[in-house]
């Protein structure tokens, strides 16, 4: 009877290799979810805050950091807009010195932005990148801002004018009802008052035609 071939060492040490690796490929891996709106619209010399929140595997620390960046329309090298690690740094130059403000809350994670005074050359991509360790890898929030000189009225603004403007009308059908039926009940209340006073004058008139009569007949 024929014995099998004996493993050599290399080979079961590349096979648990192997093996290992097929499972770490199967483990969740640790990263951050970045959150934002894909557009946003703004009135051209307004201030816009650009929304960003976070979610991690790990609890949030002191170690996060936030990295806001801006590709401008047709450019491909991105420019910084601000830096949080501990607390925000804004930058010292560029087209954004002074003109950026923190706004977010890390324990909330929150890493919003305000942009200030905004102006045409503000058009492009801004991206926010957190990273909370050991979570560092993960998705890149991106908001594409767009600055026009006058705002224009989405289906979702339509829709809900539409709304407002019908509910607005029902409070006023509604009102107009309610003060009409009041003013016909005080009319009606009027005139059976007028009634009233009506037929006991009528009665006091009677009643001294008859008293008149009666000295009459005794004279």
């Amino acid at each position: 009877m024929d014995l099998p071939p004996p493993v050599h060492g290399p080979s079961w040490l590349g096979a648990v290799l192997f093996l290992g690796g097929q499972l770490l490929a199967l483990w969740p891996v640790a990263a951050v979810e970045v959150h934002t709106s894909r557009e946003v619209e703004a009135l051209n010399g307004t201030n816009v805050r650009l929304k960003c929140t976070f979610s991690s595997s790990s609890p949030v620390s002191q170690r996060v950091t936030v990295t806001w960046n801006f590709r401008p329309q047709g450019m491909k090298s991105p420019e910084s807009v601000l830096y949080y690690y501990e607390e925000p740094y804004p930058p010292t130059s560029g087209r954004f010195k002074e003109r950026v403000t923190w706004d977010g809350n890390i324990d909330r994670n929150d890493a919003s932005i305000v942009v200030w005074n905004l102006n045409p050359t503000d058009n492009g991509t801004f991206t926010c990148q957190v990273k909370n360790p050991p979570d560092v890898d993960g998705t890149i929030g991106e908001i594409q801002l767009r600055v026009v000189q006058q705002v224009h009225f989405s289906e979702i603004h339509i829709l809900a004018l539409v709304i407002g403007s019908a509910c607005a009308l029902m409070i006023i059908v509604v009102i107009m009802v309610v003060v009409w039926r009041h003013y016909r009940n005080r009319r009606g209340q009027e005139k059976n008052t007028e009634m009233v006073e009506t037929e006991l004058t009528e009665k006091e008139k009677l009643k001294s035609t008859e008293e008149k009569v009666a000295v009459r007949l005794e004279d």
